[in-house]
C-alpha cells in the first residue's frame, strides 16, 4: 500500500518533444535518491548543495555507469517547495527516452511512481494550500480562455478561501453564543438578542445565495459553453461558422446535404469559451447518411447550453422554417436571419420573443452582435472580461454552499418557533461543516481520490 511517507516521481512535462522535458522527485529521500543517479563534473553530490540552488551534471545508471543525459538538477528543501518536502527536479533534453530512462532510475533507486495529483495532494495534506486551493489548480492547468485562467489563478491565490473562511468565522460567532446559552440557561438570550442573531443568519445566508448563484456563470467560464448551429440545409451554417472562427473550418458548397456530421472547434468571446458546432441541415434526409446526421443534429440542438437557428433572410421562411423556430422557443437561443446582404423584400421573422440577427456570414456584417448576444445569454449579470469578482465554478462548491445555506435557515427558524437551542446549534454546526467542506476541514478519502484523480501524473 502506498504511503505518505513514499518518496514519490514522475514526468512532470506532457508527452511528446520539446526543448526540455522535467523529471520531479518528491519525499524526504529525493536529494539521496537523486544523488544516485546525478554525476557532475567536479563530483559534488546534491545532498551538500544549498537550497533553491541549480547543477550541472549528467544522469547515468550506476549499475553499468552509462550516461543518460546531461541536465540540470535543481534542488529545493523543505519546507518551502511545492509539497512542503524536499524536492528534485531534473531539467532533461524533452524527447521521451531520456525522461523514462530517468523516471526508470529513480524508481529503480528507491522512488515510487506518483499517483495522478499527488505532487498537489502533499501540497494540501501538508498544509501548504487548502482543498479549493488544490482544486484550482487543475482549473489553471485546463483553463481555455484569459477569463478563465483568472478565475483559477484568483481561487489558487485564495480569493475563495478568505471568503469562506469569514463566513465560517461568521457563524461560529453565532454558534458560541447559542452554546453559551445551553450552557447557561440563564443566559438564555432576550427577545432582541434573538432578533439580532436571526438577522446576523439572514445576512450571512444572503452571502451564500449570492455565491451560489454564480455557479451557472463561472461554470460557463470553466467548463465552456456548447453552442449548435442549427437550421435548414443552404441557410448558411457552414459559412458561419468559418465566419465566426475566421478559418475554413467547414467545407461551404451549394449543394444541400453537404454536412454529414457535427462540425465542432472553439472560440473565445470575451474571455468566455465557446464549443461552437456547425450541424447537419434539418430536413426530410433521402439517404442513410444524411438521415444519421439529421439525427445527431437534433441530439446537439437538445444538449446545447446555446442554440443558434439559422434561417436564409434571402427568401421568405416556410414551414421548415417555423417548425425549427418553434423547436428553439424554450430554449436559450439566438435566431439569425443570415444573408441579410441580399435579404428579400418580403422577409419576416415572427415575433417569438426570441432574440433576433440581421447577419451576413459573406461580408460579416451582425458577427460581433451575434458574440455579444451569445455572452449576454450566458453571463446575465454583465460580468465582462475585466471583471474580478468571485465566481463558483466548481459543482462541489455549489452543493455545499447549498447545504450550508439549506441549515442556516434551519438554524434560523428553530430559533424563531423558540425550539430547544440544541436544535439551532445542530444545524448551525451542519452550516459549519458544509463550508468547511470547500476547503478541506471536512473532507473524507473518496472526496479526495475524486478530486485529484483528474490530475496529470506529475501535477
Amino acid at each position: 500500500m502506498n504511503s505518505p511517507d513514499d518518496t514519490i516521481a514522475a514526468i512532470s512535462t506532457p508527452t511528446g518533444e520539446g526543448g526540455i522535458g522535467i523529471v520531479r522527485l518528491s519525499g524526504r529521500d529525493a536529494v539521496r535518491i537523486a544523488d544516485r543517479i546525478f554525476s557532475s563534473p567536479k563530483s559534488r553530490k546534491l545532498e551538500g548543495s544549498r537550497s533553491h540552488t541549480v547543477n550541472y551534471g549528467f544522469l547515468v545508471d550506476p549499475a553499468g555507469g552509462r550516461r543518460i543525459d546531461e541536465v540540470l538538477a535543481t534542488v529545493m528543501r523543505a519546507p518551502k517547495t511545492y509539497t512542503m518536502e524536499d524536492v528534485v527536479e531534473f531539467n532533461c533534453h524533452g524527447g521521451m527516452l531520456p525522461l523514462r530512462e530517468a523516471l526508470h532510475l529513480l524508481l529503480r533507486e528507491g522512488a515510487r511512481l506518483a499517483e495522478p495529483g499527488e505532487f498537489t495532494k502533499r501540497a494540501f495534506l501538508n498544509g501548504r494550500i487548502d482543498l479549493s486551493q488544490a482544486e484550482a489548480v487543475i482549473d489553471l492547468i485546463k483553463a481555455k480562455t484569459d477569463r478563465a485562467e483568472r478565475l483559477a489563478l484568483q481561487q489558487l491565490e485564495g480569493g475563495l478561501s478568505r471568503r469562506i473562511t469569514g463566513l465560517r468565522d461568521r457563524i461560529t460567532d453565532t454558534c458560541v453564543h447559542v452554546e453559551a446559552c445551553i450552557d447557561f440557561p440563564e443566559d438564555e438570550p432576550e427577545l432582541t438578542i434573538k432578533d439580532e442573531i436571526i438577522g446576523s443568519m439572514r445576512a450571512i445566508g444572503t452571502e451564500l445565495k449570492e455565491l451560489s448563484k454564480g455557479y451557472d456563470e463561472g461554470r460557463f467560464f470553466r467548463e465552456g459553453v456548447s453552442a449548435a448551429i442549427i437550421g435548414k440545409p443552404n441557410v448558411g451554417k457552414s459559412s458561419l461558422l468559418n465566419a465566426l472562427l475566421e478559418k475554413d473550418r467547414a467545407i461551404v458548397t451549394d449543394m444541400p446535404g453537404t454536412t454529414r456530421d457535427v462540425v465542432e472547434d472553439l472560440l473565445n468571446i470575451n474571455g468566455l469559451p465557446l464549443r461552437i458546432m456547425d450541424t447537419a441541415g434539418i430536413r426530410d434526409a433521402c439517404n442513410l447518411a444524411e438521415m444519421e446526421g439529421v439525427k445527431r443534429s437534433l441530439k446537439a440542438l437538445e444538449g446545447a447550453d446555446i442554440v443558434i437557428a439559422v434561417v436564409d433572410a434571402g427568401s421568405p421562411l416556410d414551414e421548415a422554417d417555423r417548425e425549427l423556430l418553434d423547436k428553439v422557443r424554450h430554449k436559450r437561443a439566438v435566431v439569425l436571419a443570415n444573408k441579410c446582404d441580399i435579404e428579400a423584400a418580403d422577409f419576416s421573422l415572427p415575433d417569438m420573443g426570441i432574440n433576433c440577427i440581421r447577419a451576413s456570414a459573406l461580408t460579416g456584417e451582425g458577427l460581433d452582435a451575434l458574440k455579444n448576444r451569445i455572452y449576454s445569454l450566458c453571463i446575465s449579470s454583465g460580468a465582462s472580461q475585466d471583471t474580478e469578482d468571485l465566481m463558483i465554478t466548481n459543482e462541489r462548491h455549489k452543493q455545499s454552499l447549498d447545504r450550508a445555506l439549506a441549515s442556516l435557515r434551519d438554524a434560523g427558524e428553530s430559533l424563531e418557533r423558540s425550539d430547544p437551542l440544541e436544535v439551532t446549534a445542530i444545524s448551525l454546526r451542519e452550516a459549519l461543516d458544509a463550508l468547511g467542506a470547500i476547503v478541506g476541514l471536512i473532507t473524507t478519502e473518496d472526496i479526495l481520490n475524486r478530486i485529484f484523480s483528474e490530475f496529470c501524473i506529475g501535477k
